[in-house]
């Protein structure tokens, strides 16, 4: 065996035992991971567990009644559901549903009230479609949801709100298919023709 392939036998062990030992701190690391995780108390990310909303109160709970109504605007318009159980403090979302009746788009803008009127400081909305403008197309028919949370500090005896939404047709939004009537020349200078 001449010298250079003496040589390349013992880069090869030595690459050899290196690569060993780097698989071996590469395997040890998992559980010195843990160790200094658990020592740091930084062992969050070794957890499973799911993450909770730790403003809810379980403890209490309020019912929420739901309720539409529509002032002078052809829309049938409802919630889903009636009624909710909830947590206070815990995030929850709820849909109304709205249909044009009109066979022209209709506008229109919720105004949202509660009952009892003090409710109304402890009751926040996330998302809303009462936050924007609404329009329908003709007979177009729309699931909206509402996100919101009843804040811990509702006084304690509130145990029933009622979430009222009221929807109020936006002037001028009815786009009309029909044209005006013409005018006939001889009224427009207020003479006869």
């Amino acid at each position: 065996m001449n010298e250079a392939q003496v040589a390349n036998r013992k880069l090869m062990r030595k690459l050899f035992v290196i690569a060993v030992c780097m698989f071996g701190f590469a395997y040890a690391l998992v559980p010195f991971y843990e160790v200094i995780c658990k020592l740091t108390g930084s062992n969050n990310l070794l957890k499973a567990d799911v993450v909770q909303n730790t403003q809810v109160d379980k403890s209490r709970t309020v019912i929420i009644e739901f309720d539409a109504n529509t002032h002078k605007l052809a829309w049938n318009f409802k919630p889903t559901q009636n009624s909710l159980t909830v947590h206070l403090g815990e995030i929850v979302q709820v849909t109304y549903e709205v249909r044009n009746t009109k066979d022209v788009p209709v506008s229109g803008q919720a105004i949202p009230s509660y009952g009892p009127a003090l409710a109304g400081k402890y009751f926040r909305k996330l998302d809303c479609f009462c936050f924007t403008k609404q329009t329908l197309a003709a007979n177009e028919r729309k699931q909206m949801p509402v996100v919101f949370v009843v804040d811990p500090s509702l006084p304690k005896d509130v145990n029933v709100i009622t979430l009222s939404y009221t929807f109020f047709e936006v002037a001028g939004s009815q786009a009309t298919n029909q044209a005006e009537p013409a005018v006939k020349e001889g009224e427009l200078r207020g003479g006869s023709s």
